[in-house]
């Protein structure tokens, strides 16, 4: 293998840049989405409660729908400019962790619509009074089955940041603890997916303690995309050359 050209280490900065982007918008949405709407409106315990509140803030949680569709969206993206960053590091494990990703995406969409189905049950009640019970169910049914299948998709994102940990740890120009975090990451999102599917009363969440890798990797990816941004093609690539030289003998070259 030669060193890099300027025109992989020019993709290779745009990646970069569309993933930490993509990865920064998509925390904003899916937290006001998830964490500032429908942990705030729905209660497991109170079932009236939650759809008398999903119906008065109706609005709100459309709303919440549209911005979780655009995560989705955003999934797909991180996971193609992933692909394209890590593509040089090894061939088949980046285009497996991207479709991984992308298969994540197509099931997460999925799990939205039932969120869809809640909101048009909720809007075909009435505005005032006692909401049916027969209602009451459907809608906290599509809610569970939105939750549920969320979180049996969460292991294909867990088997993607394992591989993306991999990845970073192994290319040689991506800080090693940076990969060690993201597959700590990505077990998180494991544990949690078979906690879930072994027994339903699992209520620990590992990911909510494990999560910092992503945003280790998103800072860095971003930071990289910016320092990139102010060097020559030279001084960008030496490191990532350097790296990815001694590899170029390997089994896994692409070369």
């Amino acid at each position: 293998m030669t060193g890099l050209t300027g025109t992989t280490g020019t993709s290779m900065r745009r990646a970069a840049l569309i993933a930490g982007l993509s990865l920064l918008l998509m925390s904003v949405l899916a937290g006001l989405a998830n964490f500032g709407v429908l942990q705030r409106l729905v209660s497991e315990s109170d079932e009236t409660r939650t759809t008398s509140t999903l119906l008065e803030a109706l609005g709100s949680f459309r709303l919440a729908i549209v911005a979780l569709f655009l995560v989705a969206a955003l999934d797909v993206v991180v996971a193609w400019a992933l692909w394209i960053f890590f593509d040089r590091v090894h061939h088949g494990l980046a285009v497996l962790a991207a479709c991984c990703r992308g298969l994540y995406a197509a099931i997460f969409a999925v799990a939205i619509l039932h969120l869809v189905a809640a909101a048009r049950l909720l809007g075909d009640s009435p505005s005032h009074g006692r909401i049916d019970t027969r209602v009451t169910g459907q809608v906290l049914a599509e809610i569970q089955r939105f939750e549920d299948l969320w979180s049996l998709a969460l292991g294909l994102f867990g088997v993607h940041l394992l591989l993306v940990g991999w990845l970073a740890f192994t290319s040689g120009f991506v800080p090693r603890v940076i990969g060690v975090l993201v597959v700590i990451a990505g077990a998180g999102y494991l544990a949690d997916c078979l906690g879930d599917l072994l027994s339903a009363r699992y209520a620990i969440e590992v990911a909510s303690f494990t999560f910092v890798g992503e945003v280790g990797l998103m800072g860095w990816l971003l930071v990289f995309a910016a320092r990139s941004r102010f060097q020559s093609n030279d001084q960008q690539l030496t490191a990532v050359s350097d790296a990815t030289t001694i590899r170029s003998s390997g089994p896994r070259s692409r070369s």
